[in-house]
């Protein structure tokens, strides 16, 4: 009892909690039938991904998985299949359940990634943490990669307005139908 680390029994236990949060949702992902709990499904799996990146002291890329697919691709995903649902007014469900290929084909991948691991990987510790790389990242944006992030800001822009252009002159025409 004397050699019980409470901080590195808390670390694992915050990694095997969000492991359990990715691979239970993950599942659901993949085996509700409602696309709408899919989708929300897939919300939980994203962000127990990004809880990962930050275990892994790897934050920049945390919240550019939060950003970029939670908040944007899934929302818009979400959008999609709501705005959907709503014009057809059916109930979205997925027709397709092939659930032995499936489990064939993860036990084949995990069998080969188990293999990997635990057999030809070379694993390396460290005793200091890595710094983080939010910083140099912000630096080469705003001075060296300044005119493409603008470029990009203006062709996200211009986007956004043709798809708003776009999303009205549809429910004009459905209108006056």
């Amino acid at each position: 009892m004397e050699n019980f680390d409470f901080g590195t029994f808390a670390y694992q236990a915050i990694f095997y909690l969000f492991a359990i949060l990715i691979v239970v949702s993950a599942a659901m992902v993949v085996f509700v039938r409602s696309i709408i709990y899919s989708a929300f499904s897939l919300l939980f799996t994203l962000f127990g991904i990004s809880a990962m990146y930050v275990y892994l002291s790897a934050d920049f890329v945390a919240v550019t998985q939060i950003v970029v697919y939670v908040g944007g691709i899934l929302i818009l995903l979400l959008f999609g299949v709501m705005l959907t649902n709503k014009i057809t007014q059916e109930r979205l469900l997925t027709d397709v359940f092939n659930l032995v290929p499936a489990l064939l084909i993860m036990l084949a991948i995990l069998g080969s990634l188990l293999y990997t691991v635990l057999f030809r990987a070379k694993w390396h510790t460290s005793a200091q943490r890595t710094t983080t790389v939010v910083e140099p990242i912000g630096y080469e944006v705003i001075t060296n990669y300044v005119l493409p992030f603008e470029i990009v800001s203006i062709l996200l822009f211009v986007a956004l307005i043709g798809a708003a252009y776009i999303a009205r002159s549809d429910s004009k025409v459905s209108a006056s139908k």
